[in-house]
Protein backbone atom coordinates (compact mmCIF):
# COMPACT_ATOMS: atom_id res chain seq x y z
CA UNK A 1 0.00 0.00 0.00
CA UNK A 2 1.64 2.82 -0.95
CA UNK A 3 -0.35 5.72 0.16
CA UNK A 4 0.84 6.60 3.98
CA UNK A 5 -0.60 8.38 6.87
CA UNK A 6 2.10 11.35 8.32
CA UNK A 7 0.06 13.31 10.63
CA UNK A 8 -3.31 14.68 9.27
CA UNK A 9 -1.97 13.83 6.06
CA UNK A 10 -1.57 11.02 2.98
CA UNK A 11 1.72 11.06 1.44
CA UNK A 12 1.82 8.68 -1.94
CA UNK A 13 5.30 6.90 -2.73
CA UNK A 14 5.74 8.02 -5.85
CA UNK A 15 7.98 5.06 -6.73
CA UNK A 16 5.54 2.64 -6.28
CA UNK A 17 2.51 4.45 -6.64
CA UNK A 18 0.17 3.14 -9.42
CA UNK A 19 -1.58 5.40 -12.15
CA UNK A 20 -4.41 5.73 -10.41
CA UNK A 21 -2.73 6.85 -6.93
CA UNK A 22 -0.68 9.48 -8.71
CA UNK A 23 -3.81 11.00 -10.20
CA UNK A 24 -4.74 11.70 -6.97
CA UNK A 25 -2.06 14.13 -6.24
CA UNK A 26 -2.87 17.60 -7.56
CA UNK A 27 -2.18 18.60 -11.37
CA UNK A 28 -1.28 14.89 -12.15
CA UNK A 29 -3.48 13.26 -14.99
CA UNK A 30 -3.42 10.32 -16.85
CA UNK A 31 -0.59 11.35 -18.90
CA UNK A 32 1.48 12.59 -16.61
CA UNK A 33 1.24 9.73 -14.00
CA UNK A 34 2.43 7.79 -17.45
CA UNK A 35 5.32 10.25 -17.57
CA UNK A 36 6.20 9.52 -14.12
CA UNK A 37 5.44 5.75 -14.20
CA UNK A 38 8.01 5.48 -17.35
CA UNK A 39 10.55 7.66 -15.74
CA UNK A 40 10.49 5.06 -12.60
CA UNK A 41 10.80 2.35 -14.84
CA UNK A 42 13.77 3.82 -16.90
CA UNK A 43 15.71 5.19 -14.02
CA UNK A 44 15.16 2.87 -11.75
CA UNK A 45 12.79 4.83 -9.12
CA UNK A 46 13.34 8.29 -7.90
CA UNK A 47 16.35 8.78 -4.84
CA UNK A 48 14.38 12.19 -3.56
CA UNK A 49 11.12 13.62 -3.64
CA UNK A 50 12.65 16.43 -5.75
CA UNK A 51 14.12 13.57 -8.54
CA UNK A 52 10.14 14.03 -9.60
CA UNK A 53 11.22 16.96 -11.63
CA UNK A 54 13.43 15.63 -13.56
CA UNK A 55 9.54 14.23 -15.54
CA UNK A 56 9.20 15.92 -18.54
CA UNK A 57 6.61 18.29 -17.80
CA UNK A 58 7.17 19.18 -13.60
CA UNK A 59 8.87 21.63 -13.15
CA UNK A 60 9.61 24.00 -9.66
CA UNK A 61 5.73 25.65 -9.42
CA UNK A 62 4.52 22.11 -9.72
CA UNK A 63 7.14 20.32 -7.41
CA UNK A 64 6.32 23.00 -4.66
CA UNK A 65 2.47 21.81 -5.08
CA UNK A 66 3.15 18.14 -4.66
CA UNK A 67 6.13 18.49 -2.02
CA UNK A 68 4.16 17.90 0.67
CA UNK A 69 2.25 14.83 -0.82
CA UNK A 70 4.94 12.72 -2.01
CA UNK A 71 7.53 10.93 -0.64
CA UNK A 72 10.37 8.04 -1.82
CA UNK A 73 11.21 5.34 0.13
Amino acid sequence: FVVEKFGNSFLVNINTASAEELCTLTGIGESRAADIRAYREEQGGFSCIEDIMLVSGIKEGMFKKLKNMIYVE
